[in-house]
């Protein structure tokens, strides 16, 4: 049974969400967030303990369905007993991810422009508060990933995997789309999840650009 404390959490979670989608972390103050939400800050350090909590909790609560399902998907490869290929490996990490966005309902904009402004974000310190609620999921894909690719070094496989988050990102915000160059009917969703998918499938299968 839902609290006023609940409810207070909650419209402190969806402010901070937009604003700090709108703003930036540093451009957006504990009392705009608290303004928005109807809310003190003395609820804010109560519920998230300060800003950082706060930040921390909005990226958990947008990223937690992604995580559960890639972390499902990779538990279902490895049931198989076989090592994942990277077609597979790569399905399972950009579907999740490029229907983030529909998932979320009305609140989908305000999710895809804070993750796309914290991964891009200047200050290394807020990418790493935010990669700090990602990287144990993310962690096993890029395992799983060097793994596959034994003709790539280490840092080649990180390298494309950055790529290949960078480009979800720009997806999730609309920026990709943005980028064309004149205006072109717009595809159906699925249609560029698989665009997707085949693109960040052939990055990673492409040869090594490291003579060993």
């Amino acid at each position: 049974m839902s609290t006023a404390g609940d409810a207070t959490k909650s419209r402190i979670l969806d402010a901070a969400e937009e604003l700090f989608g709108e703003r930036g972390f540093a451009g957006t103050s504990l009392r705009a967030v608290t303004a928005a939400a109807a809310a003190n800050v003395a609820a804010v350090r109560y519920h998230f303990g300060g800003k950082e909590g706060l930040l921390r909790a909005v990226a958990d609560r947008a990223m937690a369905p992604v995580n559960e399902e890639r972390l499902e998907a990779l538990r279902e490869m490895r049931a198989t007993g076989g090592d994942a290929d990277v077609a597979s490996l790569v399905r399972a990490f950009v579907v999740p991810s490029a229907e983030l966005v529909h998932r979320h309902g009305e609140r989908g904009p305000h999710v895809a422009r804070f993750i796309g402004r914290v991964v891009f974000e200047p200050e290394g310190e807020i990418r790493r508060l935010f990669a700090e609620q990602v990287d144990p999921v993310e962690g096993l894909y890029l395992s799983a990933l060097a793994k596959a690719l034994p003709h790539l070094i280490e840092d080649e496989v990180a390298f494309r995997y950055r790529a290949m988050v960078g480009l979800l990102a720009l997806h999730q915000t609309g920026t990709l789309a943005d980028l064309a160059s004149r205006p072109a009917p717009p595809a159906e969703r699925t249609q560029v999840t698989e665009w997707l998918v085949t693109m960040i499938t052939s990055t990673f299968l492409a040869p090594s650009t490291v003579t060993r």
